[in-house]
């Protein structure tokens, strides 16, 4: 009865996600005040919903009942207690639902939290949240059902991946998620930006503070990841450069400069259009890992999926965010540029330098990551490419980052003396 229970509320959420897809940007574009306000009552149900069908999976879990499928071939009677409840993100289905409720929470935080944002912003941000988790709710009923039943149903479970029943790995996929997902809300919030045709500073003071908690999750859950790849898998080095992790480090890239791209249209309001792409950036290559993990392409210790089916599916939600967006982008960018000028010697310049070479360095590793399969996929040859290509291309980028860091903190907004900053960094240089 419980995995039913769960059933029936995601496909409850799936028909409310539509619901606040629709109705918030009508609103908007008729300035409806009623029609508005709803996108904060949909996303607290939205929430409430998504959050029962993980509780009936946790249960499921928890009381190993073998006649739900994801419970017989991920979880043992005799497991311990933390990793049958980490087994219920420990499928490629159990994750994908704990993919959605996190994007559901990022959208319920903005309906709570965020009060002081213009009421038509807000409603077209928790819309396109809204289309988001309508993209995943429909993948997830119509290919990757975490409640499908089993008949007869086996007398225990087939277990977990003994490699993933770790204290680290067991907190490792929420943090990455936490990191992942929070890019969506950003990316919702430059979406309706362009929507809107308008970004200033006030919009890079609201969307500053989630793109830094974003990031700190992002960065924990890699964190964790590492430290259970270099005990577990005997991996070593600074960056490990297996691909699924790879497809976990280019979002941190890309945030890391979003961050400080939003910086600099709040505090100057330069760099808009910048920022909107990032923004738009950071959440595709999201979306990007969780294609390539979740399709089949690699196969690795945590890829999750090898149905091409669903591969092609979430090809499709990738289409639709990254062409859509890309494509207001496109439409809408001319209309957002200026803000204040600024000297080649600024601090705004070495924010530039900044965000160039971690643009740079993040499209390094996108190269390395992909072109072995864009290779296989058209000669059929397999590569790998590995830490040499890295250690030739990303780490001398990262090397003038790292001068650039010493640097920027030092030059002030507009124009700097460079002669003073030098002077300040001689003992430093010796």
């Amino acid at each position: 009865m419980i995995p039913e229970i769960g059933q029936f509320a995601l496909a409850l959420a799936l028909a409310v996600s539509l619901v606040q897809s629709v109705f918030p940007l009508i609103g908007a574009a008729r300035n409806n005040v009623m029609w508005m306000r709803s996108a904060s009552a949909t996303s607290v149900l939205l929430t409430a919903l998504v959050a029962i069908a993980f509780a009936a999976l946790m249960w499921s879990f928890v009381v190993s009942d073998f006649t739900v499928l994801n419970v017989a071939s991920n979880s043992h009677s005799l497991k311990p207690m933390l990793f049958k409840v980490a087994a219920t993100w420990g499928s490629h289905e159990g994750s994908l639902l704990l993919w959605i409720l996190i994007l559901v929470i990022f959208g319920l935080g903005v309906s709570l939290l965020a009060r002081n944002i213009p009421l038509k912003l807000k409603a077209r941000t928790l819309a396109v949240q809204a289309w988001i988790s309508a993209g995943f709710l429909s993948f997830m009923l119509f290919t990757s059902n975490p409640f499908d039943r089993v008949f007869p149903a086996p007398l225990d479970g087939q277990d977990l991946n003994p490699l993933l029943q770790d204290v680290g790995l067991a907190m490792h996929p929420p943090f990455l998620y936490l990191g992942y997902v929070g890019f969506s809300i950003v990316f919702s919030f430059a979406v309706a930006a362009l929507i809107e045709g308008r970004v200033d500073p006030a919009w890079a003071r609201w969307v500053r503070p989630w793109t830094l908690a974003a990031w700190v999750f992002l960065t924990l859950g890699i964190v964790l990841g590492s430290w259970w790849a270099y005990y577990e898998l005997g991996w070593g080095g600074w960056w490990f450069w297996d691909p699924v992790e790879n497809v976990s480090f280019m979002p941190w890239l890309a945030g890391t400069a979003l961050f400080h791209s939003a910086i600099v249209t709040e505090k100057r309001g330069s760099f808009k259009s910048w920022t909107i792409l990032l923004a738009v950036l950071t959440f595709s290559l999201s979306l990007l890992g969780t294609f390539i993990v979740r399709s089949g392409l690699l196969t690795s210790v945590h890829a999750f999926s090898v149905d091409p089916e669903r591969g092609i599916y979430i090809l499709a939600l990738l289409a639709v965010a990254i062409g859509g967006s890309l494509t207001l982008f496109a439409i809408r960018a001319p209309e957002m540029e200026g803000g204040g000028l600024f000297a080649p010697i600024s601090r705004e310049a070495g924010l530039l330098i900044n965000n160039l070479l971690l643009a740079t360095a993040t499209a390094t590793v996108l190269f390395g990551t992909l072109y072995p399969l864009l290779l296989e996929a058209v000669t059929g040859e397999k590569i790998s490419v590995g830490p040499p290509y890295y250690n030739a291309s990303f780490v001398p980028i990262m090397l003038v980052l790292v001068v650039v860091m010493g640097i920027g903190p030092l030059l002030s907004w507009k124009r700097a003396d460079l002669r003073g900053v030098l002077s300040r960094l001689k003992w430093v240089a010796g």
